[in-house]
Parts: C-alpha cells; structure tokens; sequence
C-alpha cells in the first residue's frame, strides 16, 4: 500500500516520525510530502535529521503568505503531487494550513483521506487552526482520536464511521527519543542553567504574537516572575519583537531549537509557560506543571488533571499561576495512550 503522507510543520515532522517507522514496519510504500509551510532550516531540516526521518520525496517550496495564500498554493502543489503519485492514501496531521489544503486537494481528487490527532476541538472560532481541524476531520475517511475526549467531540458532530481511538503519536515520539535527548542534548550546559532552576516559554499563535500591546503584556508577565527565563524564539515572534528584543531582565531570548534539546528543556524546567498544543502534552508527558498562555486548551485532559493552568495573557493571572505551580499528588493517568499509536495507526490503515 501507498501512503501519501503530508508534513510542513515542526510538530507534523514529531508525528510523522514514529508513524514512518511503524508504515516502514508493516511494508507500506511511504512517500513523504513536506509543503515547506516551516521552511527555516531550524524549524524544519534539524527535525528530520535528529528524528531520523527519510528527506521528503517531494518538498514543494511553499513558504510563507497570507492564510489564503498560502492555503491556495499548496493545494495547487499537493494536487499535482497526489495525482503523480496516485496514493492509496493521503495521510495529514494536525491542524495547519498544509492539513487543510492536503485534505481539500485529496478528497477533490478522490484519494481516501486519513487524519492524525483527529477530533481535537478548542472551541475557538476565532484560531485558523480550529477551521482547520474542523473541516479536516469532516473530508476524512480515517480519523484517527489522541484521547476518549476526541472521539466524543466527533461523536456529537455526528461523525462516528472510521473513528479510531488510537492514543497520541506524540506520546510515541517523546517515548522514543527522550533517552536520546538525554545522551545527545548539551543544551543545559550551553545556555548555563540547572535542572529545575529555570522556565521554559513558547509563544508562537498569531492572536498571542500579531497585536504588540499582547506580546508586550506576555513579555511583561514573564519577566514579573522574577525567576530565570528560557524562552527559544519561533521564527514568527522574532519578527513581531523588534524593539522589545533585548528588553528584559529575567527573560532569555535565544533561537529555535532542535527537537532533543527542546525535550531538554521541557523535562529539566520547573515549569512550562506556553501556547503550544504540543508543548502543553510535551509537559504532561514529562510530569512538568505547565502554564497556557490561551484562555482556552484543546487537551483539557491536562487541566482536568491538575497539571495545566489556562491563564490567557493576562498578567496577573500568569504570574501567579507560574509562581503557585506545583506537581499535583498521586501519579498521572495513563490519557494519551500507552505508546503504541503509531502501530496501530499502520495496521488500521492496511
């Protein structure tokens, strides 16, 4: 069987990499897309070397544009990409623009479509990526659900046929790599900074990064918790900082890094401040109270469990739910599977 699989963003090439090898496992013929949504070498090119990932069979060059563009010019692209290849299926993860237009240029062309991390919802009409996900799982024919509480989002939008409770492939990733990070990773050492003494922040959405009076408010907050700040730049944040750059006292501004240092990172921080969807589960995974900077989370499965806070960008309230946070009693439940979801992602699609 031939699986299209269709990556652009750092964390589709996280997703991507156990379901590549677990495809390879089970004989498929995978041939890997990348749109070149993320096209910095630090945000792409470092992802499939450390991760091991086969460079992509096609790599079509997109870059950046306003969403319709940018949506437009990959549908264009993966159109004439699925046509040449003739797929058994086109295989997209997540919620960007490359899923969206994969999906809507697979199901015009009548390529069965199947979605990782289906189900998600956050319930804000106002993030692109909600439209995204949204419409992604309506095309798809496999849907394959992170967590009980995707499956029942579907469930009362009235998709039920070809869903898949599956666990989460980032769950796998983490799994696989973490030992590695720990071998490898020098991050620790190279910015100075101990286990626990410091925090990790991310901050990449465009409603956090587009209106300067709310990045000014987030880095105002960050720096009012008085306490070491690491926070690796998305290309996105660097080129809305301007004057605000260099700035702080207590925040560290450094450059995008690599996946096992920024597994580093997140399992040595003492707390994760972030509004990343993957970031979020990264802190989970690695027992690290985290902090989102959104007033709403697609996994509320970390809220509900004590080891995430919703503090929107509001000062106050990211300050003190960063200096409050604490590792909540007992241990975590097993939500995201048991890190085999990439396996069985494989199977289901043969």
């Amino acid at each position: 069987m031939k699986v299209a699989s269709i990556v652009g963003a750092r964390p589709q090439f996280i997703k991507a990499a156990p379901v590549s090898v677990a495809l390879k496992e089970a004989g498929h013929n995978e041939v890997i897309v990348h749109t070149g949504q993320h096209y910095d070498p630090q945000m792409s090119d470092v992802f499939f070397s450390e991760m091991g990932i086969a460079p992509p069979d096609h790599f079509l060059a997109i870059g950046s544009g306003s969403h319709a563009e940018q949506t437009g010019r990959m549908m264009v692209a993966v159109e004439r990409t699925l046509v040449d290849e003739r797929p058994d299926y086109a295989l997209v993860y997540g919620d960007t623009n490359t899923t969206l237009a994969a999906a809507l240029a697979a199901v015009k062309l009548g390529v069965p479509l199947a979605h990782v991390e289906a189900g998600l919802r956050s319930f804000n009409r106002t993030m692109p990526e909600e439209h995204n996900r949204v419409l992604t799982d309506h095309c798809a024919d496999l849907l394959f659900c992170p967590t009980q509480t995707a499956v029942d989002n579907l469930a009362r939008e009235g998709i039920a046929r070809g869903v898949h409770l599956v666990g989460d492939v980032m769950y796998d990733s983490v799994l696989h790599f973490a030992q590695r990070a720990q071998q490898r990773s020098r991050v620790l050492d190279s910015l100075g900074v101990l286990p626990g003494a410091y925090l990790l922040a991310t901050v990449h959405r465009a409603y956090n990064t587009d209106d300067p009076a709310v990045l000014e408010r987030l880095l105002h907050a960050l720096d009012a918790i008085g306490e070491p700040v690491i926070f690796p730049l998305h290309p996105r944040t660097r080129a809305r900082l301007g004057a605000h750059n260099n700035a702080r006292r207590h925040v560290r501004l450094v450059d995008p890094v690599g996946y096992l240092d920024m597994l580093t990172l997140e399992k040595h921080a003492r707390v994760i401040l972030t509004d990343s969807g993957g970031v979020q589960k990264e802190a989970f995974f690695f027992q690290v109270p985290c902090v989102t900077l959104r007033p709403e989370t697609e996994w509320v499965e970390t809220v509900n469990t004590g080891w995430n806070v919703l503090a929107g960008s509001d000062p106050m309230a990211i300050v003190a739910a960063a200096r409050a946070a604490r590792k909540p009693p007992g241990t975590s439940p097993q939500i995201f599977g048991d890190g085999t979801a990439a396996r069985r992602i494989a199977a289901l699609l043969a």
